[in-house]
Formats: structure tokens, sequence, C-alpha cells
């Protein structure tokens, strides 16, 4: 008999169970009377204690109130205030899902709502939050999700069959267990970031980037290593969302992976805008990325989102939980507990240790460590930034001085991170009647990143939340933003004779709306170029950074052309979404409990060997910065 039998066996007759399955790394009961669990929710505290999975209840079928129905109590139950914006029913899951701009409006006082609506139509009600502005990315991601439910199901069940049954007992030996990590890219440089974990039982990925400022085989990770095979894999995690860290995933998915991948939901969300995004702008300029659309959608299928501190197992021996890492929305710390107890891992992903407009700082206490993986973006001894109040003065004054001249002032940004960072920047200053009278328009992906950050403010910083949930006063709302959204719109504003602020992406000018701004605003003297993101060695933006003042780009018609540089350019420190040499030092000094190892990744070189030489010299800690393809065992 296994465990599923012995479990249906051991619940009583009146609980009047239909069926019991594995989906995941959850136990899923069927039940004709589910208002049984509701009033005895003691059997799934012990069903749960007892076989360490997370337990969900669902209604058999034929108990169903009729969608029809169900739609008309749904309807007459949630209050109009709540925004409702669609409504889906998922009979294979027995569940509905209701979006709505006000979920704490369907939620209800503790519950209540909710828990009443169950108990009239039988489904499982599980509540969205729809993006205050509209998304065409959350449509698809939503719609993949809806119409692959089936699809996802099955998948569901054969992982579910994989994953440890984890009974309480006697603790097993470790004397056999060993621990490897391999570095497949990332690591002395920035881009195309992956790490390989290992043990007798189990294979992971974290992160599979690309660089994308590069052609060639460089620019992915090195999957070929004699260590990896993809049929052997068990499991993706993912830190978060920039191309750097996903850019490659959905090649796995290409050749034959159908494993889970593991990350938050917002994570999710935006990795699918910025691979379709950049599917989409490789094919614009006939450039050969190894996947597809179709690939990019079986990556949403196949993704498990968690909630940070929410613990699952992933494979035999190894337990995942996800730390926020302050970086972007949605953001992670990834801490592997592998054995019962053997060895405890974090990888940063791209860490900002305190807080800012955006986002609450990097989680620095944990349960249990002992090796530690932390980036090195800005990891030289040199790598000071400015705080985050000097930065924001120095970006307000600098567009004071270009709209007092009359000049239009490019921000090239990141879509993701930046770009709404930058915002809360200009809301805020513009509320307190200190940049009065201005107009940011908004081109690339910016619309469609800022739209999915209003679909998780749980994830912003407390300030946000508190002005959202509370004060009902979105930032993003403001009327000093204007979506540019077409080519006449965009060269409109390029001829318009009135100041403006201009986010545009990309943020290193490696392509995108961004590149056509500068080059019809570069040669007039009155307008301002503002750096305030990373600059890539190579990209248009370093060269400029760096110096050039004559610069070669495509025009319109796809020639390359000189361009003289008149536009003031200039750098804004301290908007980086990475912690500085100073934050990262004493990210690990605060770390609890202290980690035995440390190894430095995500840097140039240098500052990779700078980084782990200081930590190593600051508080003993054995620290090490390898190269690619290298292999440690940290057991």
């Amino acid at each position: 008999m296994n465990f599923l039998d012995e479990l249906k066996k051991q619940l009583p007759s009146k609980a009047e169970v239909t069926e019991i399955q594995l989906e995941g790394p959850k136990i899923v009961i069927y039940t004709k009377n589910p208002d049984f669990f509701s009033e005895n929710s003691h059997f799934v505290k012990e069903t749960v204690d007892k076989y360490k999975k997370r337990v969900e209840i669902r209604a058999h079928p034929e108990i169903l109130l009729k969608q029809e129905l169900a739609m008309k109590v749904i309807k007459e139950m949630i209050p109009k205030e709540a925004e409702i914006e669609n409504i889906v029913f998922l009979t294979e899951l027995s569940r509905v899902v209701i979006e709505a701009k006000k979920p704490g409006l369907v939620i209800g006082k503790n519950g209540k709502t909710l828990h009443e609506l169950k108990k009239l139509i039988k489904w499982t009600p599980r509540v969205e939050r729809a993006p205050v502005i509209h998304s065409q990315i959350t449509d698809v991601i939503r719609k993949v999700l809806y119409n692959g439910v089936a699809e996802r199901k099955k998948f569901l069940e054969q992982l579910g069959k994989k994953l440890p049954l984890k009974i309480t007992g006697p603790k097993s030996s470790d004397d056999n267990k060993w621990i490897r990590v391999t570095s497949l890219g990332g690591f002395r440089e920035i881009g195309r970031s992956s790490i390989f974990v290992q043990t007798p039982e189990s294979r992971v990925l974290i992160d599979c980037g690309a660089n994308v400022a590069i052609d060639g085989p460089n620019a992915y990770p090195y999957l070929n290593a004699p260590e990896f095979n993809l049929n052997d894999l068990d499991a993706v995690c993912i830190t978060h969302a920039h191309l750097d860290h996903t850019g490659f995933l959905p090649y796995l998915f290409k050749y034959g992976y159908k494993g889970p991948v593991y990350c938050t939901a917002p994570t999710r969300d935006l990795m699918a805008l910025l691979q379709l995004d950049y599917l989409d702008i490789a094919q614009r300029e006939g450039k050969k990325v190894p996947y597809s659309k179709r690939d990019i959608e079986d990556v949403i299928k196949h993704t498990i989102t968690l909630d940070w501190g929410e613990v699952t197992d992933i494979t035999n021996d190894m337990r995942l939980t996800l730390y926020n890492s302050g970086h972007i929305l949605g953001s992670s710390q990834v801490h592997l507990h592998i054995g019962e107890g053997l060895h405890n891992l974090i990888y940063t992903g791209d860490l900002k240790t305190s807080n800012t407009n955006l986002f609450q700082g990097a989680t620095s206490e944990f349960m249990r460590l002992e090796t530690l993986i932390i980036e090195a973006t800005y990891g030289g001894k040199n790598d000071i930034q400015p705080p985050l109040k000097d930065a924001e003065l120095h970006l307000i004054s600098k567009i004071k001085e270009t709209m007092a001249r009359n000049g239009k002032t490019l921000i090239p940004v990141l879509a993701v991170g930046r770009a709404q960072e930058v915002m809360v920047v200009l809301e805020k200053y513009h509320k307190e009647k200190k940049l009065e009278d201005i107009n940011v328009y908004l081109d690339g992906m910016i619309w469609d990143a800022t739209a999915i950050h209003t679909a998780y403010p749980e994830c912003l910083s407390n300030r946000l939340r508190q002005r959202i949930f509370h004060e009902d006063d979105n930032p993003f709302l403001s009327e000093i933003f204007t979506r540019i959204g077409s080519q006449t719109e965009r060269q409109q504003l390029i001829e318009s004779k009135e100041p403006a602020v201009i986010l545009a992406t990309s943020g290193m000018l490696a392509g995108g709306p961004s590149v056509e701004y500068f080059r019809n605003l570069a040669e007039d003297k009155k307008n301002q170029l503002l750096f305030v993101s990373y600059q890539g060695e190579g990209t248009l933006g370093g060269r400029i950074q760096r110096g050039k003042r004559t610069v070669t780009v495509e025009n319109e018609k796809g020639k390359t052309e000189a361009l003289e540089i008149k536009m003031g350019v200039e750098t804004i420190e301290g908007f980086s979404g990475h912690s500085d040499r100073n934050g990262l030092m004493n990210f690990v000094g605060k770390l609890r409990p202290k980690p035995d190892k440390v190894l430095v990744c995500h840097g140039e070189s240098n500052k990779c060997i700078d980084l782990a030489s200081s930590i190593y010299k600051t508080y003993g800690i054995d620290t090490y910065a390898p190269k690619n393809l290298e292999t440690i065992r940290l057991r």
C-alpha cells in the first residue's frame, strides 16, 4: 500500500474523500464534503506534520455549482468597489480565479467573504491582483496558464511522484554524501550567470542567463561542461528576471527539459516580458536567438511560484527557500538546505542591502548557513556609491538645468527596476512641488514592466505599500507620466519644442528606442544624457560614459553614420540595484549565522578577487573567486 492509499484509509468516511493525488510539492485531496475539512482543520495539520508536504483540499467535480450560477453568486457577493476584471473557471483544479484591482475586498475581513463564497459555490476561489495599469504581457502569461491548465496539472502530477516523501524517523547517515558547485557562467565576469549544484542524488541549476551585449557562444553559459547533462537536470531556481540571469532559460526547454522552474510570481512575469522582448529585438535586427516564443511559453507552464520564506522540497535531498535580495521586483536569494542538515548554501543573486524608494533591503538572517555565494558587481575597493538622497538631488538638479534651457533629458534605463526607481523619485519631488511642470515620457518595455509592479505591491517598500494599500495613492498613476506607444508618438516627442524627461530602454544604449532618441538629440547642446545604470564594456553607453564624443550609430535606413555628441553627458551614481563595496562587506559582517566559506561571482575579475581578499582579511572566512568552469567541493 502506498502512502496515498494509507492516508485515504486513515481519513474518516464522513470526509467523503474520492481521490488523493500528488501535485508537485503538495498533496491534493478531492472530497464531496469540503466542509468537513473546514470544520476539522486538525486533519490537514496532522497530514502536513507527518508527510512534510503542503495540503490542498478540492471539491469533487460532481458537487461544483454550475459555472453560470457560480458566476452569478460571485458577482452578487463581491462588492463592485473590488473592481473585478476577470473570472476564470479551471475545472481540472476545481478552482475559480477572480482577478480584481482591490483583492482585499474580495477576500473580506479575516477571509470571511472568501470562506462564505467557497461554501456556497464549492469551487476553490483564488484571488489575483489585476494590474491597475493594463499590461499585455500579464494577459499573455495568465492566458498561457489558464489555457494550459490540463498540461500543467499533468506536469505537476509527474513531478509529485519524483519528489521525496519525508516521514519523521531516524536520521540517515551522511557519511557518503558530497556536494559540488560548478561555475557555468558569470564568474569573474558580468553576464550569463549560471551555477550548477550537484549531490549524489540531485542536479540543480541556479539561473541560466545570457550576455545580451555580445554575440556568439561566449554569450551563453557553458552547458557543454562535462558535469552538466540536461537529461539529468532535476530543477532550475531563478533569482530574478534580468536577462543575464534568465536569458538562456528557454533554451533548456527547446532541447528537452521538462522539469520545474522555481521563482517568485513577479519574477515569472518579468522574465517572460524580458525574454519575449529579447526575442522580438533579435528578430528585428536579424540576429539568431536559440529558442522561440513557444519555448518561453513552456517556461511559464513549468514555473512553480513561491513566496519569500516559503519552504519546498525540490529534489530528494534539497529543500528550497527564497529570501528577498532587494534588487528588483520579486528578486530573491536562493537558500538550499541539502540533506537532513548536511549543508546550507545561499546564493545572493544580485544584491541590494539598503532600503530604496522601491524595495526593502536584502534579508541577512537565516536559520542555517555554511556556504555563501555573493555577487561583486561593485566589489572593488573604489566602488563606493553616494547616499540615495544625494543621488536624488543630483538627478533633480540636472533635470532642472536642462528644463531651464528648454532641452530634453534622456535617461536610458533598465525597463525593470531602475525605470521604476527613477519614476518614484520624479513623482515624489513633483508631489512635494520641488519639480513642477514636468512631463515624463516612458518608452520601450517600461510601461508593461511598471504594470507588473502594480500587480505585486506587497513586494514593494513599506512606504509604497502604505501609500497604495492605505492611502489609495499609487505613484505609478501620476499625471506626469505619459506612455509613448508608437513610432509616430516617438517622432512627435523628438520634434517637440517643449522640455521633457524621457525614460527609454535599453539602459546601455544597446538597442531599443533609447538609441533612436540619442541619435536625434545628441547634436543639440540644450539636451542632456543622464546615465543611472551600469554601462557595460563595449556597449554604446559604455563608450560614451568613458569619454567618447564621436560615436557611430545606425540611422533610420540601417546605415552606419558618425555622430558628434554635443548634448551634456553625466553619470548619476547611487541609483544602482546593486550594493556597493561597503554594502557587500557589511552584509557579510552582519550575516547570521556566519558562513564557513564564501565564493565570489558576478563582477569583473579584479573586483571579484579584491572582494574575496577583503572578506578573508576582515572576517577570517575561507573565501575564493572561482573562474568559469571551476568545480568546488563544498563537502
